[in-house]
């Protein structure tokens, strides 16, 4: 019995395309060889400033961009604001990665646009997952500096109050997905933990976003705790 040539065959998924920016050399050649080396990534280009960096995303349109905070000249905060802006660049994602872990430098990467912020002592297996999930179209924090941004954003009143009737919108599954979101899953740890699709789980998390007026994932986030959905973490 052989085998026919017409049978339908499953497409290769495109590989998730990286742009590195730092101003060492050093630096970007060390995750240009971790990324290279992982199976379904690749490295379209390396920037050492944030004004060369916006060049490049415009040329390659990568699909997730690694980016330091300081840098001389145009830093990683002005360029990521410039990706975010442009609309040519909607299916870029910014990954700040950086040694600085202040919370005022995940409000203002946040706010510029960035869709994640990770430290550069990250191990290397979670850098290639915070990668994956940017790319997934997700948000990433990594759990330390969550913790204490969101201790930060119920303190200062951050997210909108809400009254009993608007949180009464959400469903029983949804209050449940809000919680996971608010100890830092992503929408595929959260299918895997209720046991659902990937498509369910986003959903699910995109109508408790609108129920509850979240601009963002990180403003769900703060909205579940200030609002007990889950126990507000202790600020110390």
């Amino acid at each position: 019995m052989t085998a026919r040539d017409d049978l339908p065959v499953d497409p290769v998924p495109a590989p998730v395309r990286v742009l590195i920016v730092d101003d060492e050399a050093l630096v970007r050649g060390g995750f240009r060889v971790l990324v290279d080396t992982e199976p379904g990534m690749v490295v379209v280009g390396e920037a050492g400033d944030g004004a060369t960096a916006v060049e490049l995303a415009r040329r390659t349109r990568p699909d997730v961009v690694l980016m330091d905070i300081r840098m001389p000249g145009v830093d990683g905060l002005r360029a990521t604001c410039e990706i975010a802006a442009d609309p040519d660049l909607a299916g870029v994602h910014v990954l700040i990665l950086t040694t600085f872990d202040h919370d005022e430098y995940v409000v203002d990467a946040l706010g510029a646009g960035a869709a994640g912020f990770l430290i550069k002592n990250t191990e290397p297996a979670q850098l290639l997952r915070g990668i994956r999930v940017v790319a997934g179209g997700e948000a990433l924090l990594s759990p330390g500096l969550t913790r204490r941004l969101i201790a930060r954003l119920t303190a200062r009143a951050a997210p909108p109050r809400l009254d009993a009737e608007a949180l009464a919108q959400l469903t029983a599954r949804e209050r449940q997905i809000v919680a996971l979101v608010a100890h830092g899953l992503s929408n595929t740890e959260i299918a895997a933990e209720l046991t659902i699709s990937h498509a369910t789980a986003k959903t699910h998390v995109s109508r408790a976003m609108t129920k509850l007026g979240a601009r963002d994932r990180a403003q769900l986030v703060a909205l579940a705790y200030r609002h007990r959905i889950v126990e507000p973490p202790d600020p110390a």
